[in-house]
């Protein structure tokens, strides 16, 4: 971290509550990455926000985000006001102008670019929102700021539909129960009400027809990570994201505006891992020689604590549609150790999203392949995906493991002593890498499955 001296720059959110925000995740981390010497912190103010405003501005605070309740009620204490933001009736991020701040709505920018963060463009394309609150009139304004060219809203009341489609020329408003009244094709879909942040919450429209019309959805909410609408989507094949990705964009715009800089997706990456690890909780990582028993007690792992398990050389087979053996044959151990990385680097940057898993939403158990940590670049990955478990195994134990199983290439031999012997030498070779990577070491020899898991989550938050 930063030290903290006379030329630190100031930052903050005001908002009432404010005790659980997340903002600071995104922006302290950015200003870590990019070498900029400023700090933000929440700001309680419980009523006079335009007092609250005016000093904050008076002392030099050089950006502000605001939150509820205070999104509508600062646009009174502000000198300048941007178009959207205007439009859209909110501001968020608060700039220095000249007497005072200028106001913006990073909100729907920061929704925008997540999903085209995911390859969806809004350009020409039909949506369906569900919901007609101040967060569903936002995105209807979005969706047709930024060139959509058709939106259904559906709202259990058609009256607050009504009131938004009135002020924009493009949104046909609807209640939930006309929903098959909206004409086949593939639509982007916003879920938009409360539904999700409740256990025991269903869905607005129970029925698989209407969703399969959706080719992407969003949903707003992020915690939990699993609504049911994104369940649903999950279970029918559709992608979707949740409203994390929102929140991570629209900090990213604003600390763009504040210090005039642009943040690569590589960067906005490393700060969506470090939100992910805050609200979902740390990935565990298993590393080890072959045999030592990562899948088995991955998937017992995973069980346990109710994560998702995901395998690295499952996953290589699934992305590559071919056997680790073929691919070592076709492309020798370079090119499969490629391949390794970039699988890496999705599940420490991106989680399950793209894997065939579904995501529970509590954190991921990876189980890695054997020589991974033999190449440089995946030692950060290792660090950056998780908290580290080396799962140890002697020799002698390894070979009674591993013996007679023909899906290892690299433990291809000729004879058991053969075999033996080249496990002690891979063993010997790879030992101080495994060292190097771990945060914790765990010794499985003589020891069941039931012991190393409860060992290895007796570790996990020291």
């Amino acid at each position: 971290m930063m030290d903290i001296n006379g030329k630190t720059k100031i930052l903050g959110v005001i908002g009432d509550p404010i005790e659980h925000t997340l903002s600071p995740i995104i922006h302290n981390t950015l200003s870590r990455i990019k070498g900029i010497n400023a700090v933000y912190v929440p700001i309680h103010v419980e009523e006079d926000i335009a007092a609250a405003v005016k000093g904050l501005y008076a002392s030099g605070v050089c950006g502000l985000n605001i939150t509820v309740p205070y999104k509508q009620q600062v646009m009174e204490s502000i000198v300048d006001i941007d178009a959207l933001a205007e439009k859209i009736g909110a501001v968020n991020t608060l700039v220095p102008d000249k007497d005072g701040y200028k106001g913006y709505n990073t909100d729907m920018p920061g929704l925008k670019r997540a999903i085209e963060s995911n390859g969806v463009s809004l350009s020409g394309r039909k949506a369906i929102v569900i919901g007609a609150g101040g967060a569903a009139r936002a995105v209807c304004v979005m969706l047709e700021e930024y060139g959509a060219e058709e939106i259904y809203l559906l709202n259990r009341t058609i009256e607050k539909a009504e009131a938004i489609a009135s002020e924009l020329s493009k949104v046909k408003a609807l209640t939930l129960s006309d929903y098959k009244d909206i004409p086949d094709g593939k639509y982007l879909m916003f879920q938009c009400t409360s539904l999700g942040l409740k256990s025991g919450d269903g869905l607005a429209i129970d029925d698989d027809d209407f969703y399969k019309k959706a080719d992407y959805g969003y949903d707003l909410i992020y915690n939990p990570a699993e609504t049911p609408f994104i369940k649903k989507l999950n279970i029918l094949g559709i992608r979707n994201d949740n409203g994390l990705t929102m929140l991570l964009y629209q900090g990213i715009i604003a600390y763009e505006y504040w210090f005039k800089v642009d943040i690569t997706q590589p960067e906005a990456d490393m700060v969506l891992t470090e939100l992910r690890k805050a609200l979902y909780g740390k990935n565990i990582v298993l590393t080890g020689y072959m045999g030592c028993g990562k899948s088995t007690i991955g998937k017992k792992l995973a069980e346990r604590l109710g994560m998702t398990f995901i395998d690295t050389d499952e996953e290589i087979v699934r992305r590559e549609g071919k056997s680790i053996n073929d691919i070592f044959a076709e492309s020798k151990e370079d090119g499969f150790r490629k391949i390794e990385t970039e699988v890496l680097r999705s599940l420490a940057y991106y989680g399950a999203d793209n894997t065939d898993q579904v995501s529970t939403g509590k954190g991921l158990v990876i189980a890695t392949g054997g020589g991974i940590v033999l190449k440089k670049e995946n030692m950060p990955l290792l660090k950056t995906a998780g908290k580290v478990f080396y799962l140890k195994a002697d020799a002698e134990t390894t070979f009674n493991r591993v013996k007679g199983d023909d899906s290892r290439p690299l433990l291809s031999a000729e004879s058991q002593e053969e075999l033996k012997e080249r496990i002690v030498n891979m063993l010997r070779e790879r030992k101080g890498y495994y060292e190097l990577t771990a945060d914790e070491q765990i010794d499985t020899d003589n020891k069941s499955i039931e012991e190393v898991v409860e060992e290895i989550i007796s570790r996990l938050y020291d």
